[in-house]
């Protein structure tokens, strides 16, 4: 299972792919993958630094 997060509103998911239209903002939006892949954010499953804050 991956974490995606939306690059308009930030709206966050866990998914295998992400959907094709954001439930947060009912747009057809960029999923940006936040998955964890390095020891630093094991513990949470995704990397807070990846896509910035939420818009």
């Amino acid at each position: 299972m991956n974490s995606w997060k939306c690059s308009k509103c930030g709206y966050e998911l866990q998914a295998d792919t992400p959907p094709e239209k954001c439930p947060g903002c009912q747009q057809k939006c960029e999923f940006l993958n936040t998955t964890c892949y390095t020891p630093d954010c094991e513990g949470k499953g995704k990397d807070d630094r990846i896509g910035g804050k939420n818009r």
